[in-house]
């Protein structure tokens, strides 16, 4: 077998594999915050409970070492459990490609990096981070709340809007 031959076999099977990566009958969604640790978090737990066709990811542009435990805490009132979860590096993403790549801060939105990976469209849907929320206890879970359900309101929106339509 010629070297030419050698390299077209290889090249299509990886063309296999990227294709089985990929199933045709889900969306593949990257929300990306900088911290990975309550926006991007709660987001990707919205989409993932709307739809069960939604491959949804969440990454961060500097991860925290962990997800806020007032995000777990926040979510879990509405009944979503994000706790398994941890924060990833965005940098383990851009090879790959995505239907969507959502950023929810503006600080990412300004450090996304490009993808080298297919991206069908990149949006921006912003929030204040709570996280940098001050007060007592009940204060600063306010702030989550709030963040949670503007993140809720725009996701949904969102989906029924621009994702749901896509399928």
């Amino acid at each position: 077998m010629s070297l030419a031959v050698k390299l077209l076999v290889i090249a299509l099977g990886l063309c296999v594999v990227g294709a089985a990566q990929q199933d045709p009958g889900k969306k593949r969604i990257l929300v990306v915050c900088t911290g990975n640790s309550a926006r991007s978090q709660m987001a990707a737990g919205f989409l993932s409970s709307f739809d069960p066709r939604l491959d949804v990811y969440s990454a961060g542009t500097d991860p925290a070492p962990r997800i806020n435990p007032n995000a777990i805490r926040a979510m879990n009132e509405v009944g979503i459990d994000i706790s398994k979860g941890h924060p990833k590096n965005l940098q383990q993403f851009v090879h790959q490609s995505f239907d969507y790549v959502i950023t929810v801060c503006d600080e990412a939105d300004k450090n996304c990096p490009n993808f080298s990976g297919k991206v069908g469209k990149r949006v921006h849907i912003g929030f204040i981070d709570p996280a940098k929320a001050t007060g007592t206890d009940e204060e600063i879970m306010a702030v989550f709340r709030r963040v949670r359900d503007e993140i809720k309101t725009k996701f949904t929106g969102y989906y029924e809007d621009e994702i749901k339509k896509r399928f």
